[in-house]
């Protein structure tokens, strides 16, 4: 349609009208070529798995070490201490004290990366590729041997409750904790990757320990690096620092991995509410509101369209909430829509900062938006420019180490393979509007809305009939 349209302009040679369609064909197979053969994948007796993606022309190398737990796999009483490790293995190991860590992370480059999820935990280095044995030792040192040392840990105690309450001074951050809490009634995916003040205090030496030999072990682990490296010196790395050949229930010196105690668990699919949540904090200028519904999952075959839905609505600035409550209204300075799609289950949300007065207005807008697409659907020319940006935003990612080292990580968790450049893009193309349609009348109807506003609202009261879809 845009080209014939362009074509009815006579000022401009048919070359110059074509050259676009031309230039993004020629850099997806280009891209095709160069990915072609580059990414390898050896899984070690230990369960122990490796990933590399050799980018040869760059001289760096993004190297992480990324475990198949995070916070949702913690019991109740243990909510946070992922989080906790993850600050705790950077307080010294045998051979290194927490100075020497810091002093060695500098002389790398000093971009170390670590961070604790829902459903993973990891840590990333990126550094010139003659540093990739030193970055490699340090990061194995760190997660292997760590000292755990009373003082230091009751010392971390203290960092992370003072960052909990940062949380809860960011109204954003904080409303989306409240609301989670609410939207995963009964579930780990509803509580704090960070722990709560009382959780934190209880980590001490033995139980920070334990749980560490639990999750932090070759059978958890994936080694993923991206940029200037070999495989087989990877897969040298990590027989020489994890390759002692144990069973994926047991950790070093041949201790069950599953205690006891049993701090790990494995959870269940979450039954996602559809709370009206509503909090009063009379010192915020602005009103946070949140409107979710529940939403297709990592592994689903529909999530490419999913993404294309959450876009179409509020992924960028021509998406329909932006135009209409930021630039046609100007009710809001930040507002967007997005897809949280975890292993089993996956959440769609509405996010809008706007004062107290105009939170009704920008509800009202953000349900009528909703209504639309589930009626109306998005244009093809919606659909058009949103395939065209979201390919766009992986084939520039593939210039980044660090994003091609997330992603090994990543697919190789949900999927237990790596998807192909060329298949991620195939099931792009191939969403279509009606697709995109029967996804919003799926999950976008009255029962399922949930919502949430944090601020000065003025007695404000929501019912369930204002967020009536059909």
């Amino acid at each position: 349609m845009k080209l014939v349209t362009a074509l009815s302009c006579p000022q401009l040679p048919i070359f110059l009208l074509v050259l676009p369609l031309v230039w993004r064909f020629v850099t997806i197979l280009f891209c095709f070529y160069t990915m072609r053969e580059k990414i390898q994948t050896t899984r070690l007796e230990n369960g122990l798995t490796v990933l590399t993606d050799q980018m040869p022309d760059v001289r760096s190398v993004t190297l992480g070490f990324f475990f198949r737990k995070g916070s949702r796999h913690e019991l109740n009483e243990l909510n946070g201490i992922s989080h906790f490790i993850e600050h705790a293995v950077f307080k010294g190991t045998e051979k290194r004290s927490a100075l020497q860590i810091a002093i060695e992370t500098d002389r790398l480059g000093g971009n170390l990366d670590a961070f604790t999820m829902h459903e993973e935990t990891g840590f990333a280095i990126k550094v010139v590729d003659r540093q990739l044995a030193n970055a490699f030792d340090l990061l194995a040192d760190m997660l292997s041997n760590p000292l755990f040392d009373e003082k230091e840990l009751k010392r971390e105690q203290k960092v992370i409750i003072e960052e909990i309450k940062m949380t809860e001074d960011s109204p954003e951050d904080f409303l989306g904790e409240l609301f989670n809490e609410r939207l995963f009634p009964n579930h780990p995916l509803g509580l704090s990757i960070a722990g709560t003040p009382k959780t934190v205090r209880t980590f001490n030496r033995e139980t920070t320990k334990k749980f560490h030999a639990e999750m932090f072990n070759p059978c958890n682990l994936i080694v993923a690096a991206a940029g200037n490296v070999e495989h087989a010196q990877i897969i040298d790395l990590a027989e020489k620092f994890f390759g002692t050949p144990v069973s994926c229930r047991q950790s070093k010196g041949n201790k069950p991995a599953q205690s006891a105690t049993k701090s790990l668990r494995d959870t269940c699919v979450p039954i996602i509410a559809a709370p009206i949540f509503l909090k009063k904090n009379i010192n915020l200028e602005q009103a946070h509101l949140i409107i979710a519904t529940p939403f297709v999952d990592a592994k689903s075959e529909r999530r490419y369209a999913a993404d294309i839905l959450a876009n179409a609505l509020g992924g960028g600035t021509s998406s329909r909430l932006w135009q209409k409550v930021r630039e046609e209204k100007g009710l809001a300075y930040s507002v967007g829509a997005s897809a949280a799609m975890y292993q089993d289950c996956g959440v769609f949300s509405i996010y809008a900062g706007t004062s107290p007065r105009q939170t009704e207005e920008v509800l009202d807008i953000s349900i009528e938006e909703l209504r639309r697409v589930v009626k109306n659907g998005i244009t093809l020319e919606e659909l058009e420019l949103i395939k065209e940006q979201t390919i766009a935003s992986i084939l520039l990612g593939l210039e980044d180490s660090s994003v091609r080292a997330g992603t090994l990580a990543r697919l190789e968790m949900v999927h237990g393979r790596q998807i192909s450049l060329e298949e991620t893009i195939e099931k792009i193309e191939a969403v279509s509007v009606e697709e995109v349609q029967e996804l919003a009348r799926e999950f976008f109807q009255t029962e399922k809305i949930a919502f949430a506003a944090l601020g000065n609202l003025n007695g404000l009261k929501i019912e369930r009939g204002r967020l009536e879809i059909t």
